[in-house]
């Protein structure tokens, strides 16, 4: 070989008798046959592989790892949080369908529900999931699914999981639950008999702020057709990315541990402060606790721009679940682009903060949070 196809063509195949401790990455587009026969062994189901946007090693690991945690039947990787909901979605409901969902939703969710599935002649109906009645009242008979999150962003209303579940099943529908901010740490929703389990693992699956992933767990029937979804979509995640966030996973009980006995602390510390006119922190999430996020609305009479200034070491970021503590502003971030009356609705106003809890020592992340309310 001349020297250009040597520079081509010099890696081995590495001998599948290696056993490596950690899964490696397998950073290709694509996968390679050595005749027509191995090729076509493909299509009838006798080999894995073959394009890494409908499946490689590394994702399906982080599909089976997620759904392993959250007791389901599988799981599937896609490239975001969003992605993923899109894919789950778009798994059960179609054209001439409808949805209702929970109005105190993520905003990107909101959103994504509010405008782009209705795109696809989906109709949706927000109402309080707190209100059975509502949820009740709400549902046609072309209503599909149920959708909301375990422990809704950013004011951490705690859902009754098994009340949906029934409501559900007495009218055969299908429940979709976003699972981020509890982790299958705190929660299982599958095993309450819930659907489908979505995940922005970008949050604390992968815990460390450098990937952006997305994971529906499940049915393995409706799960199946979400694979074919995130193909089709090309929402699929990057082999890198998915061997980071089974990394991530393998520390996700020790820091959702600290993380969430921090924010207990946080939450405590801050409930009879003159200069916080709320906190919203959920009860009865777990026995292992209740999160690692806290909202607070400071009073009317301090300035939210002083506050964000004076945060020093504690980083103001659009997102959450990394190990440093961090705080956003829903209001002009995460719910931006929420309707001014669901805002007021549900009181999402220019004094709420959304915290994001470390694993920093607890007493210094009050501290700094002190010295913030104080400026």
């Amino acid at each position: 070989m001349s020297f250009h196809t040597k520079t081509v063509h010099q890696s081995k195949k590495v001998s599948k008798n290696f056993n490596s401790k950690v899964t490696p990455i397998y950073q290709t587009s694509s996968f390679s046959f050595d005749n027509l026969d191995e090729l076509e062994s493909y299509f009838h189901g006798e080999t894995p592989y073959l394009y890494s946007r409908y499946g490689n090693p590394n994702t399906d690991e982080l599909g089976s790892a997620v759904a392993a945690l959250e007791g389901a039947e599988a799981g599937v990787a896609a490239s975001s949080g969003m992605s993923a909901i899109l894919s789950a979605l778009l798994s059960v409901a179609k054209n001439g369908d409808h949805i209702v969902a929970c109005d105190d939703l993520y905003g990107g969710t909101y959103h994504l529900l509010d405008q782009e599935i209705r795109s696809f002649g989906i109709d949706v109906t927000f109402v309080s999931f707190a209100n059975e009645e509502e949820i009740r009242a709400a549902i046609r008979p072309n209503t599909k699914l149920l959708y909301t999150e375990s422990i809704t962003n950013p004011l951490l209303r705690a859902e009754n999981i098994p009340l949906l579940v029934k409501i559900a099943k007495e009218h055969k529908l299908i429940t979709i639950v976003d699972n981020t901010f509890a982790t299958p740490f705190l929660l299982q929703p599958c095993v309450d008999g819930v659907d489908l389990v979505v995940h922005s693992a970008t949050k604390y699956l992968g815990g460390h702020s450098d990937i952006s992933a997305g994971i529906v767990v499940g049915r393995e029937d409706i799960i199946q057709v979400a694979k074919q979804k995130v193909v089709s979509l090309g929402a699929n995640l990057s082999p890198f990315e998915a061997w980071l966030t089974c990394r991530g996973i393998k520390t996700l009980a020790l820091r959702m541990e600290k993380q969430t006995r921090n924010a207990q602390f946080i939450a405590d510390s801050l409930r009879e402060n003159e200069n916080i006119a709320k906190v919203y922190y959920p009860n009865n999430v777990s026995e292992k606790g209740n999160g690692a996020i806290v909202s607070i609305e400071l009073a009317p009479h301090c300035d939210i721009r002083s506050f964000f200034s004076s945060l020093g070491w504690i980083k103001v970021v659009p997102s959450l679940g990394g190990v440093e503590t961090a705080v956003s502003y829903p209001l002009g971030t995460s719910h931006r682009n929420l309707p001014k009356a669901a805002q007021e609705k549900l009181g999402i106003n220019e004094r709420v903060v959304r915290i994001s809890v470390g694993i920093e020592d607890r007493q210094d992340i009050i501290n700094q949070l002190l010295i913030a309310i104080k400026a």
